[in-house]
């Protein structure tokens, strides 16, 4: 039982260090790439979602390279789901979020796609070498994108404007490199720590890398996102709140699942084809409709009452995992 104890303790310390070394490395990236002339809308698109995203992204290359690519591909999709489901849902409960930007009416449709082709790749049953390098390729095409997007956008885009405002401004290359750096290193670091503590747990109670990783690692990963849109939405940046989730679940599945099948290319659970691949469709396609919007007015509003069923949703989703797991361990 001690050991446990260990086990749990190395989860919740590699949660929370994983998530403020994030927010330094954010900061670091964002005030060095102002510092350096790089484009509001390009440090918004690529550097920021990437941030957030860099959890993920290192959760997910450690559990590869200590061979639980389940734990990877969990995490993917569960953070996705997370984003959109319990993110969007808490932050929309707290104000409903009016989206106006024509950047994210073209990244929906984008995500959309991308959630598809990587539903196209993995319906073999396998994360292969060749499907991770297919999604990383993706990865970059869509960031080459989003630098085109940067340079042909209006610069009256509202998302735009908000991003402006949150990016550090003025901050010394020094201290700018300082957070970077250090902020990756404590990521690796608790990365590790995360993986150690998920996979014992996982091996503990007799369920796989995938379940913990769709449950509690993909809560935890998906803190940065909800601190985030949280905080936009309070300060009525509404296509801020939106697109920290767009962009992460874009890294998500392209850099992400990516990063595990070029490590170590693995079988893919059958749950996640029929199960947690449908529910992260259709929870886009929702959002989507919501945030195009079909009002007069030309914008979409993601209202109160729609907050709490994506809210019902998560956790619906969740208990029935929770139950799969407490099943499991039971037996």
């Amino acid at each position: 039982m001690s050991e446990m104890i260990w086990f749990f303790l190395a989860l919740i310390s590699g949660l929370t260090v994983l998530v403020w070394s994030a927010d330094r490395f954010v900061a670091g990236a964002a005030g060095l790439a102002r510092a350096l002339g790089v484009s509001t809308l390009i440090i918004g698109l690529t550097i920021v979602a990437f941030g957030t995203s860099a959890p993920e992204m290192l959760v997910s290359a450690v559990a590869a390279l200590q061979g639980n690519a389940g734990l990877a591909i969990g995490n993917a999709i569960g953070s996705n789901i997370a984003n959109m489901a319990l993110v969007l849902g808490v932050t929309a409960l707290i104000a409903p979020l009016v989206v106006h930007s024509n950047t994210l009416n073209r990244e929906f449709p984008l995500m959309l796609v991308v959630m598809v082709v990587a539903l196209g790749l993995l319906w073999n049953g396998l994360l292969s070498r060749l499907d991770g390098l297919i999604l990383l390729g993706g990865m970059v095409a869509v960031v080459v994108w989003t630098i085109h997007l940067a340079r042909t956008s209006s610069v009256e885009d509202p998302l735009i404007e908000e991003l402006a405002e949150e990016i550090p401004a003025h901050m010394p290359k020094g201290q700018a490199w300082w957070l970077l750096v250090s902020g990756l290193a404590l990521l690796l670091l608790s990365s590790k720590l995360l993986v150690w503590g998920a996979v014992g747990i996982a091996q503990y109670y007799g369920v796989s890398d995938l379940v913990i990783g769709l449950t509690i690692v993909a809560i935890g990963t998906s803190l940065p996102e909800l601190a985030a849109s949280v905080m936009a939405a309070r300060k009525n940046e509404h296509d801020i709140a939106v697109g920290n989730v767009v962009g992460s679940n874009l890294f998500n599945i392209l850099a992400v699942l990516g990063i595990a099948g070029s490590i170590a290319p693995t079988e893919v659970d059958p749950a996640v084809l029929y199960r947690d691949f449908p529910l992260m469709l259709i929870l886009s396609m929702a959002l989507y409709l919501m945030a195009r919007g079909f009002s007069r007015e030309g914008h979409g509003i993601i209202r109160r009452w729609a907050g709490l069923l994506l809210l019902l949703v998560f956790l619906g989703y969740q208990t029935s995992l929770f139950m799969t797991l407490a099943g499991k361990s039971a037996a």
